[in-house]
């Protein structure tokens, strides 16, 4: 895996990162640092990469399994350290998952199964983070 990000000039602190993948995604900086508010913060990236690293996981796991998802959701919450480096200290993750019969049991699986084993980012983000789940799921009718 590999990416390029670039400064895009003098005038701010916006950059432009492009993935291995061919994919372009912009960073800006908040106003008080120099940016523009123009994008995400390279942070915030991190936190919304980890939330899709395991809702991609908890959604693959679940249609493995024969459950009829038909919607995931993932809100992350977090903290961060006060001084610098400034990591995550804390990150909550509130499921809501939809579907038809779903089973409790399975969807709780699917989470473990990423948190424990499958998604990189959280796991990688444990290493500092308290990492914390809730779970709601909601039947389709």
């Amino acid at each position: 895996m590999e990416c390029t990000v670039r400064w895009t000039g003098l005038s701010g602190m916006t950059f432009l990162a492009e993935t291995g993948s061919g994919h372009v995604v912009a960073m800006d900086g908040a106003p008080d640092g120099g940016g523009r508010n123009l994008a995400p913060r390279p942070m915030e990236i991190v936190l919304l990469g980890t939330g899709g690293c395991t809702a991609y996981d908890v959604v693959l796991i679940l249609r493995k399994s024969g459950q009829e998802i038909r919607n995931c959701e993932v809100k992350l919450t977090s903290e961060r350290a006060e001084k610098d480096p400034k990591v995550f200290t804390k990150i909550h993750f509130h499921f809501v998952v939809t579907g038809i019969n779903l089973k409790p049991n399975l969807v709780e699986r699917a989470i473990k199964l990423s948190h424990d084993k499958y998604c990189s980012a959280s796991i990688m983000l444990e290493k500092s983070a308290v990492i914390t789940h809730s779970i709601e799921i909601l039947e389709q009718a």
